[in-house]
């Protein structure tokens, strides 16, 4: 078995939040490369649109941190795909801050962007795919924070222990209908690993994952491609883990140094 070639999701309708650059560009191209039709938002049209399998994305400019977003987003979808199959709710990150200091305004930006606009862009997509015989597949793209916070990410973990908490709760209230997923990830290699990581890109940080590697964008699109596909139809309320291993314990390290 070829473990790049993609699920087949021909005429699947796919919508990826944050879905112009990065992580978000890579999960729209693997839907794409698998057949689907894809709409990515994002507060600004790139100069290149995702493209896989012959095809580019379509664009909706979008701020999803705006309530009033949320419906326009899907209805756009519906327009220009003709249905609504999948929703990647992508879009989210924050800047390091420290918590004794940090305002107001970006704590509820920060939440915003990783919490609510999730959720609010869920129940858009729900208000279609639950009028679909065929139902729909909603996943968020969640971070290591949540289990394990990091300094200076206080208001980021809290949004992302909170998006977790909220896909087990609208997996329960919304299934068989619609199924509601999420994914763990840890450190991922982009174009800007070097502003993330540091100069070598991520490499030391790559030597405490036990995958002896950082993820890529593709290691989270293949894991989009099995929650939305057929493979995952009694899969509901899951965290799947696409990190790696997680980052190994200080004493592990410090006898492997020793």
């Amino acid at each position: 078995m070829d473990i790049d070639a993609p699920l087949d999701l021909t005429g699947r309708a796919v919508i990826v939040t944050g879905g112009t650059k990065g992580i978000g560009a890579g999960i729209a191209e693997a839907f794409l490369a698998a057949g689907a039709r894809v709409l990515v938002c994002g507060r600004n049209e790139p100069a290149r649109l995702p493209h896989g399998g012959g095809r580019y994305a379509h664009f909706h400019r979008a701020d999803v941190r705006d309530p009033g977003a949320a419906h326009p987003l899907v209805d756009a979808a519906v327009e220009r795909l003709g249905r609504l199959d999948v929703l990647v709710n992508n879009a989210g990150g924050s800047p390091d801050a420290d918590a004794a200091t940090v305002s107001p305004r970006f704590v509820e930006k920060i939440v915003a962007l990783n919490l609510l606009a999730p959720f609010y862009v869920a129940q858009a997509a729900n208000r279609v795919m639950r009028e679909d015989p065929e139902g729909g597949s909603i996943i968020n793209i969640g971070s290591v924070s949540a289990h394990t916070p990091q300094p200076g990410t206080a208001a980021y973990t809290a949004a992302k222990g909170g998006l977790l908490a909220l896909t087990r709760a609208l997996a329960l209230e919304w299934a068989p209908r619609v199924r509601v997923n999420h994914i763990t990830t840890g450190p991922i290699r982009t174009e800007n690993a070097a502003a993330v990581y540091g100069a070598d890109g991520g490499a030391a940080v790559a030597e405490v994952i036990p995958m002896r590697r950082l993820a890529v964008p593709g290691d989270v699109a293949h894991a989009c491609l099995y929650l939305a596909g057929g493979l995952s139809r009694y899969v509901n309320g899951a965290d799947l883990a696409v990190h790696g291993g997680g980052e190994a314990p200080a004493r592990f390290l410090a006898a492997r140094d020793g």
